[in-house]
């Protein structure tokens, strides 16, 4: 018998699990697009700097080339480890991995579980002539449908909050990195628990479970968690931090967006209640950072050789 494709095995095995999720993205891409372009995560901000909506295309970008910079990914002094192969997981529409391809000449592959983002994604590479740089699918991160060691660089930018199984996403990124390859992770988590605690207190558990509702993300777990699942693989070069103060206007900036004309007629004619829910989520994010109940992941570091 055949072996299925991960894009069967996402339809069997997971489809309600990540429905909602395919539905708050694929069906309201049009949406954030409107407000967002064509990358959606957040952005990079000086702290405690006012922002508006001009600032947020810049502050996009930012949020990537400080990634990049916090993990070393090539640069001019350090010339040997300039990416070729690059997975980006969690694509979106593909602005990142146009992004990547351009700034270093690689091949960047993109996989979402939202087919129309597959068909947005690829109609804006080819607008820019990246056709040949860059590659989209529909497929499952925790089966992901490449061969072990195949990227330089595995790039995973907020998207592990959807997904539950995060050891098996590990696992996963850890086995198509290429030996030696470089691995990006950022995730919004919880607080790291105390050393008297044996769990969060249930008022902070149930404040991030209704947030995590109305964003379709499953609950946090903790940087110390990610991190002990990443020390598990072995991996060498781990440098993590907490990038909450960099990201926090990004919230403010966003409901800002959705406030506006064409942000509101966006979110509700084209996203409908999906998209009003996570405006409202993104209060609560705001209400999150004042309690100190997140943190915003940065994580970089090496499969061993």
């Amino acid at each position: 018998m055949a072996k299925k494709s991960s894009v069967e095995q996402l339809q069997e095995k997971d489809q309600e699990k990540f429905k909602g999720v395919a539905d708050l993205y694929g069906g309201t891409s049009r949406a954030w697009e409107d407000i967002l372009g064509d990358h959606w995560h957040h952005g990079y901000y000086d702290p405690g700097s006012t922002v508006s909506k001009s600032d947020n295309a810049a502050a996009l970008i930012r949020m990537i080339d400080e990634v990049l910079r916090f993990g070393s990914v090539f640069s001019a002094e350090n010339q040997e480890n300039k990416p070729k192969r690059i997975l980006d997981i969690g694509c979106g529409i593909g602005g990142t991995c146009t992004y990547l391809a351009r700034k270093y000449g690689a091949h960047c592959t993109g996989i979402t579980i939202s087919s129309g983002e597959v068909e947005r994604a690829q109609a804006l590479a080819t607008a820019q002539g990246l056709q040949e740089k860059v590659s989209f699918e529909v497929a499952n991160a925790l089966a992901l449908p490449f061969p072990d060691g195949q990227f330089d660089l595995v790039w995973c930018m907020e998207t592990a909050e959807h997904i539950p199984e995060k050891e098996q996403l590990v696992k996963e990124i850890v086995r198509v990195a290429a030996p030696g390859g470089q691995i990006i992770l950022t995730s919004w988590c919880h607080r790291n628990l105390l050393p008297s605690e044996q769990s969060l207190p249930l008022d902070e558990q149930k404040f991030i479970k209704k947030m995590c509702d109305l964003v379709l993300m499953h609950p946090f777990c903790s940087v110390n968690e990610y991190i002990n699942l990443f020390q598990s693989h072995h991996v060498e070069d781990m440098k993590t931090d907490d990038w909450c103060e960099f990201a926090k206007p990004f919230w403010t900036a966003m409901v800002g967006s959705a406030c506006t004309i064409k942000g509101f007629f966006s979110l509700l004619w084209i996203g409908g209640w999906n998209s009003l829910k996570f405006v409202m989520g993104s209060n609560m994010m705001i209400k999150a950072h004042k309690k100190g109940l997140v943190k915003l992941l940065v994580l970089s570091c090496r499969k061993p050789r």
